[in-house]
């Protein structure tokens, strides 16, 4: 089943780790667009987003797929750090997406502009004036709707408005999907190479196991993993790689002693022997 019927097919009261209630109603309250940056932008409690003159509530994803979240970010920040080719945002920073017919200011989980981005993401910008490169939505799922709306609607949308790949996260595995544009400006999904290895075309270099976001291996796990040794901690890799060296030039060093010291003691048992027998050849 794809993961669009997947969406409309889906039945709220299903109880995989849900605490959610089914029968919460989606916020629809029509404001302008003025009064939403004005007003609800920066609400205190809820996170809303702006679709199109309706106001529209940003439903929490539980918490398996948070931790899910979580650890890509952590990886996500790893790779920055080494790699200083763009700026990381949070479900604080949205965005605007103008559309044909439509209007959208959405608020992605994560997002990613790249320094090449033709539009510079400020350090005073409270919201981001360009679009981003790289969505990255944890799954809501309080309601069909609520699935709905990060699958296909989310899915649509960025893909007209130009971000590059979108990706979808849910600790459960039932919509976990990862999307780039092709050349025609649609999103396919991005086919793991062997090993179920993600790479990333707008960050050369960014990769993760499929599997790794349900396993979250630490950094001490990921260090010494060909996959991530490259932008996981690599100092901390470089220092251990100096630290096995000297270990190993210390044992070297060690066993190259210890052979001598065998040598010379060889060689004066030797010579003892040698004149203890001339000692008694002289005897006789």
């Amino acid at each position: 089943m794809t993961t669009e019927l997947y969406a409309l097919d889906y039945n709220d009261t299903r109880s995989i780790g849900t605490t959610a209630s089914p029968s919460r109603q989606d916020k629809r309250q029509r404001v302008s667009e003025t009064e939403y940056w004005e007003k609800y932008y920066n609400a205190p409690d809820v996170t809303y987003e702006w679709n199109n003159g309706y106001l529209e509530e940003k439903a929490v994803s539980k918490f398996l797929t948070s931790l899910m979240s979580e650890w890509f970010s952590e990886l996500l920040r790893h790779f920055l750090r080494v790699h200083p080719i763009a700026e990381k945002t949070f479900l604080e920073m949205g965005f605007r997406l103008t559309l044909p017919g439509s209007t959208e200011n959405r608020r992605p989980d994560l997002g990613v502009v790249l320094n090449s981005n033709s539009v510079p993401l400020l350090p005073d910008d409270s919201s981001y004036q360009g679009t981003y490169d790289l969505c990255i939505e944890a799954i809501s799922e309080s309601t069909k709707k609520d699935i709905k709306r990060d699958t296909v609607s989310k899915r649509e949308e960025y893909a007209e408005g130009g971000v590059k790949e979108y990706y979808i996260l849910d600790g459960y595995d039932r919509f976990l999907e990862f999307y780039r544009l092709n050349a025609k400006g649609v999103y396919i999904p991005i086919k793991p190479t062997k090993g179920g290895i993600i790479k990333s075309k707008v960050l050369p270099g960014f990769q993760f196991r499929r599997e790794d976001l349900f396993n979250k291996p630490s950094p001490k796990e990921m260090i010494a993993d060909k996959i991530y040794k490259g932008f996981v901690l690599p100092d901390l890799t470089t220092k251990q790689k100096v630290e096995e060296e000297k270990r190993g030039r210390l044992q070297a060093e060690a066993e190259a002693f210890n052979e001598k010291r065998a040598r010379l003691q060889a060689e004066t048992e030797i010579a003892h022997l040698k004149a203890l027998l001339e000692k008694l050849q002289k005897a006789r």
